[in-house]
C-alpha cells in the first residue's frame, strides 16, 4: 500500500506542476517550410495546454503516435474524442462508486473504532473498493486524450472541479499514507479520519459541481 501511495504522490506532484505546460513549437528553430508546416498543423489539432499524463500518450510525438491507426490527424482527432467520452463516462460512473465505497469505509471503520471487530474486514473490504474505483478513475481521467481546444480561463464549473480534484487527490494520497502507519502509530487515527473526510467532502463537491 504504501508503495502504492507513493507512485500516486509522484503522478500528483508531476500532475499539479505541469497541467499548465505548453506544446508550442519553436517556428524560429525549425529549418525547413515542411518543418513549418508540420508545426502549424500540430497547433491545429491539439491544444497549447494539457495535463502532462496526455502528452505522454498523445503529444505529437506521444507514445501512440508511432502507432499507425493513432497517426495525429483531422480524422484521427475526432476519433480521439469518441475515446474520450468514453473515458470520461468510466471516469465518472468509477467516481461515483468511490464516494459510495468512502461512505461504506467511513461508516464500517467507525463501528470498528468502537469496538465491533467484525466491522474490521468490512472496513478494510470497503476500503479496497474506494481505492481500486477512485484511482481508476483518476487513470481515466489523467491519461485520455486531449480536448480540441483550450479550456475556458477564469471561474468555470470545469475549473472548479478541477480545483477539488486536486484537494481529493492530495487528501486521498495522505489517507492511504497514513492508514499504512496507523498500525505502528495510533495517535495518528484523528489526522487519517481529517484527510479522509477532506477527501470524501471535495469529491462528492466536485461531483456535484460538474453534474450541475
Amino acid at each position: 500500500m504504501r508503495k502504492f501511495s507513493v507512485l500516486f504522490i509522484i503522478l500528483f506532484l508531476g500532475f499539479n506542476l505541469c497541467a499548465q505546460d505548453s506544446i508550442s513549437v519553436k517556428i524560429d528553430s525549425l529549418s525547413s517550410s515542411e518543418s513549418i508546416s508540420d508545426s502549424t498543423v500540430v497547433e491545429d489539432l491539439l491544444p497549447s495546454r494539457y495535463l502532462f499524463t496526455q502528452r505522454l500518450l498523445w503529444a505529437d510525438k506521444g507514445l501512440l503516435r508511432n502507432i499507425d491507426y493513432f497517426k495525429l490527424s483531422q480524422e484521427e482527432r475526432e476519433r480521439e474524442m469518441d475515446i474520450r467520452a468514453a473515458m470520461n463516462t468510466v471516469h465518472r460512473y468509477t467516481g461515483y462508486l468511490a464516494l459510495a465505497g468512502m461512505i461504506g469505509a467511513g461508516i464500517s471503520g467507525q463501528m470498528s473504532a468502537n469496538g465491533n471487530d467484525k466491522a474490521k474486514d468490512a472496513h478494510e473490504f470497503m476500503v479496497g473498493v474506494t481505492n481500486a474505483s477512485y484511482f481508476t478513475s483518476l487513470g481515466f481521467a489523467l491519461f485520455s486524450p486531449p480536448p480540441m481546444k483550450n479550456r475556458e480561463t477564469g471561474f468555470t464549473k470545469l475549473n472548479l472541479h478541477r480545483a477539488f480534484s486536486i484537494v481529493h487527490i492530495a487528501s486521498m494520497i495522505t489517507t492511504n499514507v497514513l492508514a499504512g502507519m496507523l498500525e505502528d502509530n495510533k495517535s495518528l487515527v484523528p489526522y487519517h479520519r481529517a484527510a479522509a473526510i477532506t477527501a470524501f467532502s471535495s469529491l462528492l463537491t466536485a461531483t456535484i459541481i460538474i453534474n450541475y
